[in-house]
């Protein structure tokens, strides 16, 4: 019965990876045009708004939304949930509608076949380990956001190695990033992402995805140097307290 069982979630995560590049290759000419210039960035959005809720329903997951304050058209934000798995850049992209946002990720994304070449020219790439490369990421935030852009990162910086941590250390940028350009920050939870498609292989199912925007929290007046490692904790024990026993 259990090999029975891996056989079939062996298939199913095929799938996701299938689906994934299978859905993006059509839509490569359409991409390059899109994602040629910042300005036509909320057009591409809009492609990955759509694309995002597709792969959810392909792979049976329903996101389910609670708002403890819905975000405000137009205006810029910095998205942090915790992050636990594959999906969370799918969900993200599907959950968020009216506030084009850029994702800032790690620089090996670029190497990935087919999604690779979608990263390049959307994201925010970093390599943590160059100095330039930190600085850089500022330089293009502060681009984006003057583009009335919200940027998304996941201040763990990558999926926890043990499965059984609520949320490991959070990295600084996210905290300065928001504090430097006054933007709110909005924490939000997801709650079932690890469960539905963890990192472990042969795991997981379809189901719902819930998830929390949690109240966004004003950076109005802080100072990076004073302010940062406040906020950090401040959003860190906000969401440990509301995922601890729930993920």
């Amino acid at each position: 019965m259990k090999l029975i069982r891996y056989f079939f979630i062996l298939l199913w995560r095929v799938w996701l990876y299938l689906i994934v590049v299978l859905s993006i290759i059509p839509m490569l000419p359409i991409l390059v045009v899109v994602t040629a210039k910042e300005k036509h960035y909320p057009k591409f959005y809009k492609i990955a708004h759509q694309w995002g809720k597709l792969i959810l329903f392909l792979m049976g997951f329903k996101a389910e939304v609670e708002y403890e304050e819905k975000l405000v058209k137009g205006k810029s934000y910095m998205l942090s949930a915790n992050h636990t798995s594959l999906i969370d850049i799918m969900l993200m992209l599907a959950i968020v509608d009216e506030n084009p946002f850029v994702f800032v990720g790690k620089a090996e994304l670029a190497k990935l076949p087919v999604l690779g070449f979608v990263y390049k020219r959307t994201m925010i790439l970093v390599d943590r380990g160059n100095a330039n490369s930190r600085r850089a990421v500022f330089e293009q935030a502060n681009q984006r956001i003057k583009s009335g852009r919200s940027v998304c990162i996941f201040p763990e910086g990558e999926v926890p190695k043990d499965e059984s941590l609520v949320l490991t250390n959070f990295k600084n940028g996210a905290f300065i990033l928001a504090i430097e350009h006054q933007i709110p920050i909005v924490p939000i939870s997801f709650y079932d992402n690890k469960k539905r498609f963890s990192y472990t292989f042969f795991s997981g199912s379809p189901g719902k995805l819930r998830v929390k925007f949690h109240k966004p929290i004003s950076t109005l007046n802080m100072t990076v140097a004073e302010d940062k490692n406040k906020l950090k904790k401040k959003v860190y024990d906000l969401l440990y307290k509301d995922l601890e026993g729930k993920v």
